[in-house]
């Protein structure tokens, strides 16, 4: 063989794999069609990357089946990794609870990620495409756009279909196919939402406003920012919601979370008569936002002329806004890939495919998704690992 381990796609998995297979003495090849290693790393966290989140645990990641992840991310926890940064001398921040980002840019990650590779000797050729792989006895053949290459192990890491213009395609997936490895239902994940024309048309002032609010779908309720834009909603809440959320399913937005809108409304009513649901919004949300509400509703009357049922009801809006997304942005801005390899169909101690020796899946690929705050690239280490400690 050539080789004893060709590793397909040069991103956070697939380096993080070829370097803890090079650190063991196997000869390592990594193949991307890009121009660049790491390109979703670079591009990640707004330039920064969100590397790692330090409370990453099994129960932050969504898969058909929510143990597979277990025994890796145990295996290789942020704190690992976190050292691997150190040792670099890569300066970091914790932004929000837990979620680490670069102090500078995250081609430090990526510059670190190359160096480790370098030091284990893992060979890495850029601008190559695969474009047959065949197995044959002890291993696989793969044909690129140079050469012919033999390896002993061969691992997938060639990510999901968000960003395509970062390189995204289904390359993954039809290696799995082609083997007979089962794929799961893939869609876009950590998304923006748009919305239907009416709706949109009326949230057009508020684009660029940014509210903390809680949003519920699929059983499933994350408090944080939102943000209006010209095409929808987005900002942590929605991109988190939207991996739960279903196509023609109600997404209810809470504007006004941690308060008691309708007990507060009533006092109010009672202490302030002449007083508005608008002043008392204006205490809590932008003006544009509250004035919006108040003109869509009819909540401009003195609250002495509404009656505590029209307050309760007006309480029960602003805690339960329903709203029915005309759908997601796609893979065009979604961060991650839900769905894809079957994790029944691998080992979750190796990545190994159970029906196919010597194949490996691992990173975004596979049927496991990360909630936003660093989780995803947590994912990628610690399956990285556990296929290199293996293949």
């Amino acid at each position: 063989m050539d080789f004893d381990v060709v590793i397909i796609g040069a991103g956070a998995a697939g380096l993080m794999c070829a370097a803890t297979a090079g650190y063991r003495g196997r000869r390592v090849l990594v193949l991307d069609h890009a121009r660049k290693a790491g390109q979703k790393i670079l591009m990640s966290g707004g330039g920064r990357c969100n590397f790692t989140n330090l409370n990453s645990t099994p129960s932050q990641f969504l898969s058909a089946n929510p143990r597979f992840c277990i025994s890796a991310l145990r295996r290789y926890p942020p704190s690992t990794f976190l050292e691997l940064v150190d040792r670099h001398g890569i300066e970091h921040v914790e932004k929000a609870a837990g979620q680490l980002f670069c102090a500078g840019k995250a081609k430090d990650i990526v510059d670190m990620l190359l160096t480790e590779c370098e030091w284990a000797g893992a060979e890495i050729r850029l601008n190559t495409s695969v474009t047959a792989i065949d197995a044959i006895e002890g291993g696989y053949r793969l044909a690129t756009n140079n050469d012919t290459i033999t390896t002993e192990s061969l691992v997938i890491a060639t990510g999901g279909l968000s960003i395509p213009t970062m390189g995204a395609t289904p390359f993954g997936y039809e290696i799995a196919r082609q083997f007979g490895i089962d794929l799961l239902p893939t869609r876009a994940g950590l998304v923006p939402f748009t919305l239907h024309p009416d709706l949109k048309e009326r949230l057009a002032p508020l684009a660029g406003m940014s509210v903390p609010v809680a949003a519920t779908a699929g059983g499933m309720r994350f408090e944080e920012p939102m943000l209006f834009t010209h095409r929808g909603l987005s900002g942590p809440a929605m991109l988190q919601i939207s991996s739960f959320w279903q196509p023609g399913e109600p997404l209810v937005i809470d504007l006004l979370p941690g308060r008691d809108a309708a007990a507060e409304l009533a006092e109010r009513r009672a202490a302030h008569p002449q007083g508005t649901v608008l002043h008392y919004l204006d205490e809590h949300l932008p003006r544009r936002l509250s004035r919006m509400l108040c003109d869509w509703h009819g909540w401009s009357r003195p609250l002495q002329e509404h009656s505590r049922d029209d307050l309760a009801a007006a309480a029960d809006h602003l805690h339960h806004w329903s709203i029915r997304p005309a759908g997601t942005e796609g893979y065009r801005t979604a961060e991650v890939t839900l769905g894809g390899v079957d994790t029944r169909e691998l080992s979750s101690q190796t990545m190994e495919a159970r029906n196919q020796p010597g194949l490996f899946f691992i990173g975004e690929v596979v049927d496991v998704t990360g909630h936003l705050g660093g989780h995803n690239f947590q994912w990628a280490w610690a399956s990285g690992v556990a296929a290199g400690q293996a293949a």
